[in-house]
């Protein structure tokens, strides 16, 4: 069992760390404060490859493993979780096209998506289907060469500013079986808007609700087989689940980093404060909880990686894990800033801000514990 990075992981490293101190770094503050979408930004990642890190090559994606995506997407969340994160649902929705995607779709979005010369948005979630997907309301009916798609979804990231809509939608019975995905674009006739969202966090990419009136799309944009959208949904759901856990591991080594120069700067009673023993055992605990979160995304990628069948169940725990303890992280560094952490001259208030919200997108983190019990459970249940 090897821990160790190889030297091409550790290029990925770099070249992300590098690209975030020179493209995230200076304008963070501002894309939150102003609510500015970065998409040119977000275009200069896709240059290195960032927004097509493990989609396939025949859409011009790296196609690299789960893992070394990781290690990208931490990097890039420890200067601003926002945009990574949305950049990471970008890659998810991209993935997704360009596994299941016809040869049209593919050929129409497949290199503009791993390029990011355009972008994608992810819908599942509906105003009365969030925890429960499986009960999504949203139609498609096929009417000669064209389905017609009628419904509403909620919470939709990059919603309104994105070009391809990568779609969840019921065209047969109730129930799981009966979900269809597809690719939708964006600007179709037939699709509106919804006012963007106030948030707490994540200010630097919209959210917003979408409506669809009779919204056709050519049979050809059907992505895999009818029946088969909920199954393409919970594989994208794996990954996008370490995606987001990665990126709280990396707003909280961001937290932590910065924790800890301010130790060293601060004085009080004669002293700096990294020379008092509290702090240092904070310090320790939170250093501590940090690695372990991390290695247990790691090991959930390895896991999807590899196929195993576990890996949907060791995404969940990851999830659950790492996002409880990357904004647990976040908010201690916070307060190691006593009244300082709580202005937004200091990126603090800003990633306990964005580090929130991973807690609940991607499957809340009851619904984690809801399907590790589920395993647990089984009669061959095996995790450990």
């Amino acid at each position: 069992m090897d821990f160790e990075l190889s030297e091409e992981q550790r290029a990925f490293v770099q070249s992300a760390r590098e690209f975030a101190q020179a493209e995230f770094a200076p304008h963070a503050a501002k894309w939150d404060a102003e609510a500015i979408f970065p998409k040119e930004a977000i275009a200069k990642a896709g240059e290195l490859g960032f927004c097509g890190l493990y989609s396939p090559e025949s859409i011009d994606g790296l196609n690299l493993p789960r893992l070394d995506a990781t290690l990208v997407f931490e990097e890039l969340a420890a200067v601003d979780p926002s945009t990574t994160a949305f950049i990471s649902i970008h890659n998810m929705a991209t993935w997704m096209l360009g596994t299941w995607g016809t040869e049209a779709v593919r050929a129409r979005w497949g290199a503009d998506l791993t390029s990011g010369r355009k972008l994608a948005s992810y819908c599942l979630t509906e105003p009365g289907a969030g925890s429960d997907a499986g009960s999504l309301k949203t139609r498609a009916e096929l009417q000669g060469a064209e389905y017609v798609i009628n419904g509403g979804k909620a919470f939709i990231s990059g919603a309104g500013s994105t070009d391809v809509l990568v779609l969840m939608a019921r065209t047969g019975g109730g129930g799981a079986n009966g979900i269809s995905a597809f690719a939708v674009p964006a600007d179709a006739p037939g699709i509106s808007y919804g006012k963007k969202e106030h948030k707490m966090g994540w200010n630097s990419q919209p959210t917003r609700t979408i409506s669809f009136d009779n919204v056709r799309v050519p049979a050809e944009n059907l992505l895999g087989s009818e029946g088969e959208g909920f199954r393409i949904a919970m594989k994208g759901l794996d990954g996008g689940r370490i995606n987001i856990a990665t990126c709280s591991v990396g707003a909280a080594q961001g937290a932590l980093d910065a924790a800890r120069r301010y130790l060293h700067e601060r004085q009080q009673f004669g002293k700096p404060l990294a020379s008092f023993q509290a702090l240092q055992f904070k310090l320790a605990d939170m250093a501590t909880e940090l690695v372990a979160a991390r290695q247990m995304v790691r090991l959930a990628a390895s896991k999807l990686d590899a196929g195993a069948a576990d890996a949907s169940t060791y995404c969940a725990m990851a999830k659950r894990f790492a996002t409880d303890v990357g904004f647990q992280v976040c908010n201690d560094a916070l307060q190691l800033h006593g009244g300082y952490g709580y202005l937004a001259e200091f990126p603090l208030e800003r990633l306990v801000r964005d580090a929130r919200v991973h807690q609940i997108l991607e499957g809340t983190n009851e619904i984690m514990r809801v399907i590790v019990a589920r395993k647990l459970l089984e009669g061959d249940s095996d995790i450990r």
